[in-house]
């Protein structure tokens, strides 16, 4: 078979994992979050079904979960801000508190108009981060709501997109490498302005006409290990928790569809950035990363 028609068979499949993942979703803000900043700025509609976050020149918005987890599923829906939204950043992550923290997350960097917006991922781990892989989307975000997923268990972080594996981060605390584990984590959405890095690395700016900018989240789906935050000890309702993402892992299509993503769509990978690591890559990056 071809490497064309191989490439149209994935394409194909993506569009049918995509709208099969944006009709499982349901969740509610009022029970679930508090706001964090922007006062008016984030509007909760539809019941508490779904959240907009707008950004002008004084502010933008955020809102965080009332608890914190440790391991779970961690579904939202998206929608971003269209048109010019260079230096703009909407985002979905999971991070404890303190310099030690843990964080997982997903970054949406804006861009101008025509151009395609940046997926930036990142873990810190006991406070180390600078484990940057950026994606391009198959699709436009602004157009319709899109699911982003987080499955954080033991063994490994799995970030997907409409239900395909991106990325896969794995513990690798065998060798000595820290992996987020003991620190419970708490979901935060945010939206602000970050123009002196977000777009083409700060050269382009935000263009404050077009203010104010607005981002949607709705069908948040928390699947997950209850914890304090900051503390290691967690609970786990078997009853009401599906137990798949406990041990979630990708088989043999979800790491042919993994490679085949990040050949088409990956645009940064800190594995292959040499000059940032002038001492010698990251230990991990000599190991299977799916």
């Amino acid at each position: 078979m071809s490497s064309h028609k191989v490439s149209l068979m994935f394409f194909i499949s993506l569009i049918i994992t995509s709208l099969m993942a944006m009709a499982a979703l349901a969740g509610n803000f009022y029970q679930d979050f508090d706001i964090m900043f922007g006062d008016q700025r984030l509007k909760i509609l539809e019941e508490g079904k779904l959240v907009t976050l707008s950004l002008d020149k004084v502010s933008g918005a955020g809102f965080q979960s009332k608890n914190g987890y440790i391991f779970g599923r961690f579904d939202v829906q998206m929608k971003m801000p269209p048109g010019n939204s260079a230096g703009t950043v909407t985002t979905f992550y999971l991070s404890s508190s303190g310099p030690d923290h843990d964080e997982i997350d997903l970054e949406f960097l804006g861009n101008s108009t025509g151009e395609p917006y940046t997926l930036h991922t990142n873990v810190y781990a006991q406070g180390q981060g600078s484990k940057e892989q950026q994606f391009h989307l198959w699709f436009d975000p602004t157009k319709d709501f899109h699911t982003y997923s987080v499955v954080w268990n033991s063994k490994r972080i799995i970030f997907l997109v409409d239900g395909s594996p991106i990325r896969v981060f794995n513990n690798l605390e065998s060798l000595g490498l820290p992996f987020p584990k003991n620190q419970s984590m708490k979901i935060y959405a945010t939206f602000w302005n970050a123009d002196d890095w977000a777009t083409q690395g700060g050269r382009v700016k935000t263009d404050w006409s077009h203010a104010p900018f607005s981002a949607s989240y709705r069908n948040f789906n928390i699947n997950a290990c209850l914890g304090s935050q900051g503390s290691p000890s967690s609970s786990c309702s078997t009853s009401t928790n599906s137990s798949a993402w406990q041990n979630q892992g990708l088989n043999a299509a979800g790491r042919n569809r993994l490679r085949w993503l990040q050949r088409k769509f990956m645009v940064y990978d800190y594995c292959t950035d040499r000059p940032k690591f002038p001492k010698g890559l990251p230990r991990e990056c000599k190991h299977s990363r799916v």
